[in-house]
């Protein structure tokens, strides 16, 4: 299989697919004022072809921030793409199409891959999406799109989920996912007082979570959105760790990214060593697939912003690139098989 990728800051959209021909599934990330114009028009350029898109920042070797980026496959790819609506109460409603969509592109967990755009309830998402996927043992990578719209096949739906299920019939796929943060200390918090709807974080072992919070790492009000670049809270789940960033104060609670309920265990989270972890990240891939077709990756909003004001930004993309042909998006929250998770890469490899 081949990947392609095309990017036009500007937004234009014939810049972006020139020299693409005959792909099998395309990938589209563009801006909000542009979204529906490209959708239609990528539609009407390749008529047919297995499609989902979402508003959000591609990158290569460079992040286009607010124009439009488009990554397909060809030559070697069976695809189908499609939809699950109503996400936010019911999307378990419409999963005889991925049902129906994993009996027709046929694969399993060895040459398969889902890759997702989803607007929203993403724990709830995943947990249904994966209950068909796991029969088949296909894994998932994917994220949060912007603006609360994607694409699938030329069309735009709002509270939905776009996914697309890729066999690559040359080879192998598998997916990965790079934590740069460990555990801090020995501190572990039970939760309460949360809003699941709205992902409010109220109390941590009884006490008010913005306290708790601010008392460990002796921050501000203020300092504490920033701070949860270094410092974000860690969910256990078995042998592995689920980060959840803090999106905001909400009086003496905390808002964040990712749903926490009550009698949840936290533990809090420190930043690693970085470009050492991203440098193993890349030395594992190259040892379990010395032949490479494409990579595509997710990398979350906050690891884009903590990497670009350290000045690591370039340098990351410029070592991703060793891998050959890469390219990925910025989300807002990661996708990995049945976990929703914040300040995290998730990938998946084609052989």
């Amino acid at each position: 299989m081949k990947q392609f990728i095309g990017m036009s800051p500007s937004g234009n959209l014939e810049e972006a697919v020139r020299g693409l021909r005959s792909p099998q599934f395309i990938m589209l990330l563009s801006n909000n004022s542009q979204f529906e114009t490209h959708v239609r028009a990528l539609e009407q350029r390749f008529p047919g072809v297995p499609s989902i898109g979402c508003i959000g920042m591609s990158y290569q070797v460079n992040v286009v921030e607010n124009g439009v980026g488009v990554i397909a496959f060809s030559d070697g790819v069976t695809a189908a793409a499609n939809v699950l609506e109503q996400v936010s109460t019911m999307p378990v409603k419409y999963i005889r199409r991925l049902e129906q969509d994993i009996h027709a592109v046929g694969g399993a967990g060895r040459d398969t891959v889902c890759i997702d755009f989803c607007t929203g309830n993403d724990a709830c998402v995943l947990t249904t999406i994966y209950t068909s996927l796991r029969q088949r043992g296909i894994s998932l990578v994917g994220g949060t799109g912007g603006e609360g719209r994607v694409s699938a096949n030329g069309r735009i739906y709002q509270d939905a989920v776009a996914y697309a299920l890729v066999r690559n019939q040359g080879g192998r796929v598998k997916t990965y996912k790079e934590n740069i943060y460990h555990q801090m200390g020995d501190y572990r918090f039970i939760a309460s007082n949360t809003d699941r709807a709205n992902y409010i974080l109220g109390s941590l072992n009884g006490k008010p979570a913005k306290q708790v919070y601010k008392s460990i790492l002796h921050v501000t009000d203020e300092e504490i959105l920033t701070r949860t670049f270094q410092n974000p809270f860690g969910k256990i789940n078995g042998d592995d760790t689920c980060i959840i960033s803090i999106k905001e104060v909400n009086g003496n609670a905390l808002a964040c990214f990712r749903q926490v309920n009550d009698s949840d265990v936290l533990i809090l989270l420190e930043l690693g060593d970085y470009q050492a972890i991203t440098r193993s990240t890349i030395q594992q891939i190259q040892q379990e697939f010395p032949r490479r077709s494409a990579v595509f990756s997710v990398n979350c909003l906050f690891r884009y912003k903590l990497f670009s004001e350290r000045g690591y930004m370039q340098t990351y993309l410029r070592e991703m690139a060793a891998l050959g042909c890469h390219a990925g998006f910025v989300g807002y929250g990661e996708h990995y098989n049945n976990r929703f998770v914040n300040q995290s890469m998730t990938c998946v490899v084609f052989e």
